[in-house]
């Protein structure tokens, strides 16, 4: 066979692998080996701790434990209070994850229907939106929504910020009505239950007397976080002279104009009659049934000295009218 015969066996044996090709293609082979990997590539930039926004809060300095040893010296984070939030008619206020869920569900302290199994103190979660956005917004307070007073129809707490702290502090209890002239003190805890001090501000919440809001409450921006956290205060919650003093600019004391030292004598002079009369047993109120003018003033003074407990500067005019009321009882 010559060259050109062979040549043309050999075009016509492509041509027919060709054709086998295009009919249909055949099972695939097994993968090859894995090529090599390939150059790495440029580093972006690194993360930082100011990238993240939790250093808002959490940083170097005292922002937070500044605040958290003041508080830790506070009846709010020392007190023993908290452990009545087991009960229901106690939790939402004594215990600060059930004031939180209590302020969350719009309701009062008293249409809480359960107690908190796992009470916990007044801390920064009861009052600040802790860990929700994750940045300085989390110092939000949890309300700053005006307050009706749920044992006084109709009347209602509008302190700015303050308004959070009136969510709990008001009466929970009210003095009853006389029967046959007589009132009766039911027990050793009767009184008005257990921070009245924005009833105080506002003139009610006194057996016999009649008031009206002080300065304090009208003309203060924030009522109490202004005087209780404001400057040199913080959060031990103890007003300091010195938020005082934006008003009372020569003041060196809270004894303004001697107000604290007649309300002291008042006190005393009150206490000592109403121990006599059998009202009170060593400043506690004893059980029984007395005329209303007695009960009234056993009442007002268990408000001015055990409950407000601002020796009559949270209202100074209410304040000496129901100590004054109560002497007047027993002429």
């Amino acid at each position: 066979m010559n060259s050109r015969k062979m040549l043309l066996y050999g075009l016509l044996i492509l041509l027919a692998l060709v054709l086998a090709s295009c009919a249909g293609a055949g099972e695939p082979g097994p993968a090859g080996p894995a090529g090599a990997a390939g150059p790495e590539g440029p580093a972006g930039p690194a993360m930082t701790a100011a990238d993240l926004a939790c250093t808002d809060c959490h940083n170097d300095t005292t922002l937070i434990a500044g605040k958290t040893t003041a508080w830790e010296e506070s009846v709010h984070g020392a007190g023993e209070a908290f452990v009545r939030g087991t009960s229901a008619s106690c939790a939402g206020c004594h215990s600060g994850g059930a004031f939180s869920a209590r302020v969350a569900a719009g309701l009062n302290p008293n249409e809480v229907e359960t107690g908190d199994p796992d009470p916990t103190r007044q801390d920064c979660r009861a009052c600040h939106q802790i860990h929700t956005s994750y940045t300085a917004d989390d110092w939000a307070l949890e309300t700053t929504d005006p307050v009706a007073l749920y044992l006084f129809e109709g009347e209602t707490f509008d302190g700015g910020k303050g308004n959070l702290c009136a969510s709990c502090h008001q009466p929970f209890g009210k003095i009853a009505d006389a029967v046959d002239g007589m009132i009766e003190i039911t027990s050793s805890h009767w009184g008005p239950h257990h921070g009245p001090q924005s009833t105080m501000l506002l003139g009610l919440g006194g057996g016999g007397v009649e008031g009206s809001p002080s300065a304090h409450a009208i003309m203060v921006e924030d009522t109490c976080v202004s005087c209780h956290l404001g400057e040199g205060a913080g959060h031990g919650f103890e007003p300091n002279v010195a938020a005082c003093q934006s008003c009372h600019a020569d003041i060196e004391d809270f004894d303004v104009n001697g107000l604290q030292t007649d309300v002291e004598a008042l006190i005393a002079e009150l206490g000592e009659k109403l121990e006599a009369a059998g009202l009170l047993d060593d400043g506690e109120p004893v059980p029984g049934t007395f005329p209303e003018a007695q009960a009234q003033a056993a009442w007002n003074w268990i408000y001015v000295t055990l409950e407000d407990k601002s020796m009559g500067v949270h209202n100074p005019a209410y304040a000496k009218a129901l100590l004054e009321a109560g002497l007047a009882a027993f002429e």
